[in-house]
């Protein structure tokens, strides 16, 4: 691949309050970003009160004189209906700030409600390509390493009223203000989350990392992020409770995801992963990280056997990121190597499936390839400029 250093802005706009009861500042850093009245959105699970997260934040809030309304059962792949009531809620209660106690989809779900306040027109048209000027505050208190959707410009939300489809954005100066990583809070999470939550962060760096444009700097980014999971993610499910290493694993998903692992690089991540399983997910409703597992081998595996042009690149992972030792002679020897350490590691130490089969714990028809077709863009966000042809043919590939 040609090396192209792209212009680009950045901006990280996000306080991280990070440390060991982190989580009792909330009610001091939702006045310092201007919070009157507020909107606590919360997951559907039940954890955030039956642990007494939610009391202990909910006790900062009464402390600042801040009076607040709930808004619980957000569901992974965040639906479209919930976000409805909560705007509805909070324009009734006059909120000025959106509190998120939860993974990524409840924070994106506090991110289109958030959207929602400061505009006039339908939320949807930000998720449909209208880019908007402002949001009201966000804040978010992370319960788990994964999406990084705590300090990113990203949010996801699956239309569940109208196109049953799992619609996203990525704007740099959509973030929340602050967002709160207390690693204790994250201790409980099963080890199948925390596998593919494992999966995630990676892939955020890695879909910044298998690109056209590229830089030194953002590689080297890219690689640290790629390889702290690497480490620290079969290490959170061996040692749960583990507080350095569930550190780690926080603030990894924090920064595999706001950018800095694309710097000097064009606007959007291209490695292609997300963008194809974001439709597998509406089709199957099931763990974003577990889709991303199935997919990100198979990417490399079909660059590998069917676009030479890719072979730098994957034997660049393969040697940076899984430590396999280049070959100069056989490069794609080393680029197979990398690629079967990376299954490994997904498969056989994080528990991630490795088809489409075990990821859906079903058989996949001819109808549910056609479904996820029938979503999947074709280019040019793929690392090896995928056509819908190609991207079937390698869905093909991981189907059983």
């Amino acid at each position: 691949m040609d090396k192209i250093f792209q212009d680009f802005n950045y901006k990280m706009g996000t306080e991280l309050v990070f440390g060991k009861d982190a989580e009792l500042k909330t009610g001091k850093m939702i006045k310092k970003y201007g919070g009157t009245k507020v909107i606590i959105v919360t997951d559907g699970g039940g954890f955030i009160k039956s642990s007494g997260l939610f009391d202990k934040v909910a006790k900062t809030l009464d402390e600042e004189g801040l009076p607040y309304i709930e808004l619980e059962g957000v569901q992974p792949n965040p639906r479209l209906t919930l976000a409805l009531e909560g705007i509805k809620k909070s324009q009734e209660f006059g909120v000025d700030f959106v509190l998120a106690i939860g993974g990524g989809s409840t924070i994106d779900t506090a991110k289109t409600i958030a959207l929602q306040l400061a505009y006039d027109g339908d939320v949807m048209d930000f998720y449909t390509g209208s880019v908007p000027e402002k949001m009201i505050p966000v804040g978010s208190i992370a319960t788990i390493a994964a999406t990084g959707s705590e300090s990113s410009g990203s949010a996801v939300i699956y239309d569940d009223i109208d196109t049953k489809t799992k619609l996203s954005f990525m704007f740099n100066h959509i973030r929340c203000s602050f967002a709160i990583l207390n690693p204790e809070i994250t201790y409980t999470v099963p080890a199948f989350q925390t596998g593919a939550g494992s999966a995630d962060i990676f892939a955020h760096a890695f879909d910044s990392y298998m690109c056209y444009s590229t830089s030194y700097l953002g590689d080297s980014f890219a690689e640290s992020a790629m390889r702290t999971a690497v480490k620290y993610g079969p290490l959170c499910i061996k040692e749960p409770t583990n507080y350095e290493y569930r550190a780690e694993m926080l603030l990894d998903a924090s920064f595999a995801h706001n950018d800095t692992c694309r710097i000097g690089r064009d606007g959007f991540p291209s490695g292609g992963a997300h963008l194809i399983e974001a439709h597998m997910t509406a089709v199957f409703d099931t763990a974003h990280g577990a889709g991303l597992a199935v997919l990100m081998p198979a990417l490399l595996q079909y660059g590998l056997d069917h676009k030479e042009e890719t072979w730098p690149k994957i034997a660049q992972f393969s040697n940076r990121v899984f430590d396999v030792v280049v070959d100069p002679k056989d490069l794609k020897l080393t680029c197979q190597l990398g690629i079967n350490r990376f299954r490994h590691w997904l498969k056989d130490e994080l528990g991630m499936p490795a088809t489409l089969t075990e990821l859906a714990r079903r058989e996949i028809t001819d109808e549910d390839m056609d479904n996820i077709m029938s979503r999947v863009p074709e280019g040019p966000f793929y690392y090896c400029k995928l056509n819908k042809e190609e991207i079937r043919e390698l869905l093909e590939i991981v189907r059983k």
